[in-house]
């Protein structure tokens, strides 16, 4: 669901909050529901500052700041692209036990209308909450996004060198 510069997207996965709140903040391997990148943070507490990264640490996809971090319902923080020179939005993932599973809600707040970047984060969402239900339910990504992602750690070299990682220290 789009209102203008709000962004919802929302799924049920048949697992638990603990093992869904990981794969969202997991810094110690690559997320396999976030395009395979590499979380990288000083600390998990507001005011923090985050990334995510390439799998070789060459690139970082993008920054932001923790706002909110309270285990293991709800997790905001800014967030750019470094490819784009779109203003910052913000993102949350709030986790809801439900009867039938846990309710994950992909909620992205001030996305800049008509940039680059909303056009990503509305194909991006989607992809990221199929894919967290994949991991979870059944630890790993389905065989399409394992084939992107191998695609993905062959073909970093295209990024633009404004995303190298000496441009953007933690």
């Amino acid at each position: 669901m789009t209102d203008s510069n709000r962004l919802v997207s929302k799924i049920v996965i048949n697992g638990t909050l603990e093992a869904i709140w990981r794969e969202l903040t997991k810094s110690d391997e690559p997320q396999a529901a976030v395009f395979n990148a590499w979380l990288h943070t000083q600390a998990l507490v507001p005011g923090a500052s985050l990334q995510m990264r390439t799998g070789d640490g060459r690139n970082v996809l993008v920054i932001g700041k923790v706002v909110e971090f309270e285990p293991p319902h709800r997790f905001v923080h800014t967030f750019r692209f470094t490819q784009y020179d779109d203003p910052e939005c913000t993102v949350a993932y709030q986790l809801k036990q439900l009867e039938q599973g846990v309710e994950v809600s992909l909620i992205v707040d001030n996305l800049p209308v008509g940039s680059r970047t909303a056009k990503d984060m509305k194909g991006g969402s989607t992809m990221i909450l199929n894919t967290l239900k994949a991991v979870v339910e059944t630890g790993k990504p389905t065989l399409g996004t394992r084939i992107m992602y191998a695609l993905f750690s062959k073909l970093g070299f295209i990024l633009p060198k404004r995303t190298r990682a000496e441009h953007w220290p933690l």
